[in-house]
């Protein structure tokens, strides 16, 4: 039996994972726009869901751009707090 070890120094940090925080954001900006739309007086020839779908064509990207930035900033604060491990990779092989 040989045994062979390398060692090797990685860097560990936490990264957020963009795709939630731009669906969450977005849903967030979603439930706003029909608070918001809900709010003022809603025209009877257009109606409440045709408001709130045009308002939503603008609202929920900004929303998901929103999220976006703020996984970025979070993603800059883990890079300054990243610090070196020592890895050790054992290799056994049976004869």
């Amino acid at each position: 039996m040989t045994e062979k070890t390398d060692r090797e120094e990685l860097v560990v940090r936490r990264a957020p994972k963009f795709g939630p925080f731009m669906i969450v954001a977005g849903l967030v900006a979603a439930i706003a726009t029909l608070v918001v739309t809900s709010l003022f007086p809603i025209d009877p020839k257009v109606g409440l869901g045709a408001m709130f779908g045009y308002f939503s064509l603008f609202t929920i990207p900004s929303g998901a751009v929103v999220g976006a930035l703020i996984a970025l900033v979070l993603d800059r604060v883990g890079r300054k707090r990243a610090r070196t491990v020592t890895a050790e990779r054992e290799t056994v092989q049976l004869s």
